[in-house]
């Protein structure tokens, strides 16, 4: 099992509240035939036990592998998969828009430009504006 994938179990109560997507007929991620979670329900048992998050692949339910299935048989053991159901599951990545960087004591806290230069901008074109009114007066 890879670093990202854990096993839980679900208890029906009556469903296990979550929809899923993919198969072999309808890919959800280009090239990958496997089987996503696409909602959670806020009234489910998946909801309930936590651990289940959107997006992520379910690899096997009560140890039987999904790799390979049409959608509706992947639907039809959810079905017939009984009161507690064990799943495995690879979670997915968080996403993340750049590198993480973590800044030491005594460092810039990262403060964008422009957060600096505007104020510095606008005192400009103000003294600017003075500087030209008070010359007209002389």
């Amino acid at each position: 099992m890879s670093p990202t994938a854990s096993k839980a179990s679900v208890i029906r109560s009556p469903w296990l509240g979550f929809n899923i997507v993919g198969g072999t007929d309808q890919q959800y991620v280009s090239n990958d035939s496997g089987i996503y979670v696409s909602r959670i329900k806020e009234d489910g048992a998946a909801a309930r036990d936590g651990r289940l998050q959107e997006g992520d692949k379910i690899l096997s339910v009560n140890g039987q592998d999904l790799k390979n299935l049409l959608h509706q048989d992947a639907v039809d053991l959810f079905r017939n998969a009984g009161y507690a159901v064990s799943l495995r599951v690879q979670h997915r990545l968080p996403v993340q828009n750049g590198p993480i960087v973590h800044r030491g004591e005594g460092e810039p806290s990262g403060i964008p430009i422009a957060m600096v230069l505007l104020p510095v901008f606008a005192l400009t074109m103000v003294a600017v504006w003075a500087l030209v009114r008070y010359r007209k007066q002389l």
